[in-house]
């Protein structure tokens, strides 16, 4: 299960509405590559494969792909508004290392594929 705050349920709201394209949900995702091994993933699709979790969260529509939900089940997706701006915060209970940037991780038993260059 992914676990998405109030807060940044209701900016993806707020991102989805200016789409204006009622058949959207929000994807989440794992990609090979990053500093860490491991690079996640997040947009907006309007297509489901097979092999896609989907769940309602707080009214959003999210779906993960099948090879991306055992290294996100228990994900907590937070949004910070800073002095700076504002952003997505990610945290990952099944991450062991994680790059400075945040946006790129490995697990206990997966390192994935590290790129060269940093974050």
């Amino acid at each position: 299960m992914v676990n998405i705050s109030e807060s940044a349920t209701g900016k993806i709201q707020e991102m989805l509405a200016a789409e204006e394209s009622p058949n959207l949900f929000l994807r989440i995702g794992v990609n090979e590559g990053g500093c860490s091994g491991f690079s996640y993933g997040m947009g907006f699709d309007d297509e489901i494969n097979e092999g896609d979790k989907e769940m309602d969260i707080r009214g959003v529509k999210v779906v993960v792909d099948g090879d991306s939900m055992k290294y996100l089940n228990g994900l907590e997706i937070d949004w910070k508004e800073s002095a700076m701006g504002g952003g997505f915060t990610i945290h990952n209970p099944n991450a062991t290392a994680t790059c400075g940037c945040g946006s790129s991780f490995r697990t206990a038993t997966e390192a994935g594929n590290p790129a060269a260059e940093p974050c």
